[in-house]
């Protein structure tokens, strides 16, 4: 039981956090959104003892770089991208994750991956153009959306170096210490623009709560729990969170902010799933084989 709320919780988080950064705008501006979420995360993990564990000192600098690519550039484009479209539509973009994920490994490895990966990820980028066609032809504002899916867009490139890069770090060094320290720099790069941000919103109670409510358990807890659910059960199992997450999206901005969402990109967002559990479930076969072959090798 409690496995699977460490499973499925933070996905739930992370597909509310659209929500929380549209109730955010509200309030301030993306700078100042972003420098929030990311200052009360990395207090909240502060909280954890084992995330002051030392790391070793040649990883420090691929640290501060996932400070950038991970956390600080990331988390900034999302509320930008926010001002122009729905937080449904963009949960269901952040769905395409794991596909840039694995389009990123292959090309930095720069060898093509397994014909049933290849499958998996031309089902899954199909159903992004589907999620975001409807938001760049049609609407009130169609330039504005299209810059808001290109921001997003690029949030997900720089997720899929990130995640190639913070693999080995976290074996290495353990999850959280790595995620704390990248959540450090990221306070310090986007401190410039988002305390000036902050001092100028105009702050009610519900965007105050909101951030948070995101800072604490999209940018704190949520890691906890996925680190914590790896080191049981591995990082292939925990990764099943991002399956939750458009979903949750869709349904809070549809039900709480009463956003339209094309029928188009929902089945979009479906498509796109169904290419990351495509992708998944190759890459748990290749998992499988590979250790078989180890334990024949061993015999």
């Amino acid at each position: 039981m409690i496995d699977s709320l460490l499973i499925v919780l933070p996905g739930v988080i992370w597909g509310a956090s659209f929500l929380l950064i549209a109730e955010g705008l509200e309030a301030v501006s993306p700078t100042g959104v972003a420098f929030v979420r990311i200052l009360v995360g990395f207090l909240t993990l502060s909280l954890v003892p084992a995330v002051r564990r030392p790391i070793a000192a040649a990883d420090r600098g691929r640290t501060a770089i996932l400070g950038v690519i991970w956390m600080a550039f990331p988390l900034t484009m999302f509320p930008f991208a926010e001002q122009h479209v729905s937080s449904a539509l963009a949960g269901m973009l952040n769905g395409a994750v794991p596909l840039f994920v694995a389009a990123t490994a292959s090309a930095i490895a720069r060898r093509l991956p397994p014909r049933s990966i290849l499958t998996g990820l031309g089902v899954g980028f199909v159903g992004t153009m589907l999620v975001a066609l409807p938001g760049m032809t049609v609407g009130s504002d169609p330039a504005g959306q299209t810059i808001g899916i290109l921001l997003i867009l690029a949030a997900l490139i720089s997720y899929g170096f990130a995640y190639s890069l913070s693999g080995p770090l976290q074996q290495r060094n353990g999850a959280l210490p790595v995620i704390w320290r990248a959540l450090g720099v990221a306070v310090i790069l986007t401190a410039p623009l988002g305390v000036p941000a902050v001092l100028a919103g105009h702050w009610s109670l519900r965007p105050a709560a909101a951030l948070m409510t995101l800072g604490a358990g999209g940018t704190g807890i949520a890691y906890v729990m996925t680190a914590t659910i790896a080191g049981r059960m591995g990082p292939t199992v925990a990764s099943v969170n991002n399956f939750y997450i458009p979903v949750v999206a869709l349904a809070l901005g549809v039900v709480l902010r009463h956003e339209r969402v094309s029928w188009l990109s929902i089945l979009g967002a479906s498509v796109c799933l169904a290419g990351a559990w495509l992708v998944r479930r190759a890459r748990l076969d290749a998992d499988r084989v590979a250790a078989l072959q180890t334990v024949a090798a061993a015999r």
